[in-house]
């Protein structure tokens, strides 16, 4: 290897260092995964569309100055130009929305979830667990800048949310109505990283999957309710496949 003249003894024991033992410089930044199992993985986009909108009240979280920050929100989820799009709004005088914009964040979806005891197992030595559904969203934020986009992001979210309380809002003075959209910042967020997990016991026997299900659906739990739907729409999806 020829070296410009300028280039000392050091400097080339270096360059040699660096092509010898592929020296990272820059190291690569590394990209943080929910943990999710093979047989616990959400493949389905229209499944994750469907339960998110289903367990809209999610957890927004970024970082400032490291530290964690998490507001929780109702959401509205749409596909939009094949992308999927959150849309929320926080109390302005929630400080959180001032370090987010172009900023990547996570939304947490998570419902429901369920403890599983080693009762339903066929045997004795074992541990419990927990059965639970999960969906991290990761995405940039865009803050609205006007007070039509507000109004139209709170007109949405009363017709998802409450649709029969729109012509009450729709009869209230502008000013009111501008009062209200003034106490607030709504924003967008398209999502580019979509991870789901569902952990619903897809690892045990059909028996004892089954025994959860019957027991979970006779429950005055709702969690478990829903445990047991679930598990019932896995089972049936894995016979599919």
């Amino acid at each position: 290897m020829q070296y410009p003249l300028s280039i000392t003894s050091d400097a080339k024991f270096f360059f040699y260092k660096l092509i010898s033992h592929k020296i990272a410089i820059f190291p690569k930044k590394k990209c943080f995964k929910m943990y999710i199992p093979p047989s616990n993985l959400m493949h389905d986009q229209a499944e994750m569309l469907v339960f998110m909108k289903r367990f809209s009240f999610a957890a927004i979280i970024s970082c400032t100055d490291n530290i964690p920050v998490a507001t929780h929100l109702p959401f509205l989820v749409e596909m939009r130009d094949d992308k999927i799009m959150l849309t929320s709004h926080f109390a302005k005088a929630n400080n959180h929305w001032k370090n987010i914009e172009n900023e990547t964040v996570l939304v947490i979806f998570s419902e429901p979830h369920a403890y599983i005891s080693t009762s339903h197992y066929d045997v004795e030595l074992n541990v419990p667990t927990w059965n639970y559904l999960s969906i991290h969203a990761y995405g940039k934020v865009n803050l609205t800048t006007s007070y039509e986009q507000t109004i139209n992001i709170l007109e949405r979210t009363i017709k998802t949310y409450e649709p029969s309380y729109i012509s009450q809002w729709k009869g209230f003075p502008d000013a009111y109505k501008l009062k209200m959209a003034k106490g607030v910042v709504a924003f967008e967020m398209t999502v580019n990283d979509l991870q789901a997990k569902k952990k619903l016991s897809q690892n045990r026997t059909e028996t004892e999957k089954n025994k959860i299900i019957d027991s979970f659906s006779k429950s005055d739990d709702t969690n478990k309710q829903l445990i047991a739907d679930y598990m019932e729409m896995e089972n049936k999806q894995s016979i599919k496949r």
